[in-house]
């Protein structure tokens, strides 16, 4: 119950942080409404203000749209219907807001400092810059054709982007830090009630099991004693007493032994982890930890044999989280000449504790581990980047 209740307190703390950056990033869209509508409400040209209306109302609900998705499951590029119809209205804007209020108000101006202040939410950062010159450009070129000042626009669009820039970015990096953390705490939750498992079911095989492998020996050791002892016909009233008696110690071993397949059977199923599941929750834990992650999977990773490699890619990511400064890592499942190979691939190997084979018990682990399963390991370390190959026999 107390595990149950400290997972619905970080839900409800994810929810009222995602609800506080999405009334911020509001801001920024009021801002887009509020500044070009000024240049609405001067507009003296009925046309030019239905006109002008639209443009605005148009950019500002796709632009909304394309904030909104940055901190929803997916981001922005799970959602590229937004991300087009933000390009195609800001388009339209200038066309239709940049006649608006001309030379007595820098409509559209206020539109590009917007433009400028999401773009963070759409590029990557080296092309972040490309595109804010371009749409200072754009606004410069917007203001001198309808008779503004360029320069002035040119600040509008610098400057307040920039500012919008820098607010939208560090609420956005907040709320990652605050989603990667929760996602984070859920990953190392997963691991461990699957260690658990792993841990429960081994104790249960090898003490229960060894208890009722003795009972059944010892119900057939008394089995035999007494079809010994009692060799008289079974008409004697003795000899009746030793029937009965082999038959009980024979039933006794039927059912220890029958206690034990079915133990063995329930245990089979907790004592191995689907690799798929245990990729995914290293996955998550190495991004919350600030780690890039890529993860590439060929063919279906179920399966009991494949499971083999579950504690292998955990004791490996173990390695990248406490003995280097990685900032990405790679896990890949690949088939190579009918091997099945699981690579785990790291940078920072050269700036933090190094990856000893020889010393670490838990690479030594990993040897035996894959030695059982009739696999190899082998490590390979290139100045900086650090990889582990964990191969068994026969395609995937």
């Amino acid at each position: 119950m107390g595990i149950a209740s400290h997972g619905g307190l970080d839900d409800r703390r994810l929810v009222r942080a995602r609800a506080l950056t999405l009334a911020w990033l509001a801001g920024a869209v009021v801002t887009s409404v509020l500044m070009p509508g000024v240049g609405v409400i001067r507009e003296p040209r009925p046309t030019w203000i239905v006109l002008g209306s639209i443009g605005t109302l148009c950019f500002a609900v796709t632009q909304a749209g394309v904030l909104y998705g940055a901190v929803a499951p997916g981001g922005v590029r799970g959602r590229p219907g937004w991300t087009a119809a933000f390009v195609i209205a800001t388009g339209l804007s200038i066309a239709l807001v940049g006649p608006v209020a001309a030379g007595s108000w820098q409509s559209w101006a206020w539109i590009g400092a917007a433009v400028v202040g999401t773009l963070p939410v759409l590029l990557r950062p080296r092309w972040v810059v490309v595109a804010a010159a371009a749409v200072c450009v754009i606004g410069a070129a917007v203001a001198s054709l309808t008779g503004g000042q360029a320069r002035q626009a040119l600040v509008i669009v610098a400057v307040i982007g920039a500012g919008l820039a820098v607010v939208n970015v560090s609420v956005l990096w907040l709320w990652r830090v605050i989603a990667d953390a929760q996602a984070g705490r859920e990953a190392i939750a997963a691991l461990a009630v699957s260690e658990e498992r792993l841990r429960f079911a081994r104790e249960v095989h090898d003490i229960l099991g060894h208890t009722l492998t003795v009972i059944a020996l010892k119900a057939e050791l008394l089995e035999r004693r007494t079809s010994a002892a009692r060799p008289a016909p079974p008409d004697a009233a003795g000899g009746t007493d030793g029937v009965r008696d082999s038959s009980e110690a024979a039933e006794i071993r039927r059912l220890a032994a029958s206690a034990l397949e079915e133990m063995r059977a329930a245990v089979a199923g907790s004592r191995y982890v689907e690799l798929a599941d245990e990729i995914d929750a290293l996955r998550r834990v190495l991004e919350a930890s600030g780690v890039r992650c890529t993860v590439r999977v060929e063919g279906d990773p179920a399966g009991r044999r494949l499971a083999t490699l579950a504690p292998i890619a955990r004791e490996a990511v173990t390695n990248v989280l406490r003995h280097s400064r990685a900032s990405w890592c790679e896990i890949a499942l690949m088939t190579v000449d009918r091997r099945t190979v699981l690579m785990v691939r790291n940078d920072g190997a050269a700036h933090g504790a190094t990856h000893r084979d020889s010393a670490s018990g838990g690479l030594a682990g990993v040897r035996e581990r894959l030695r059982e399963a009739g696999g190899v390991l082998t490590i390979i370390q290139d100045d900086d980047t650090f990889e582990l190959r964990a191969e068994l026999g026969g395609a995937a």
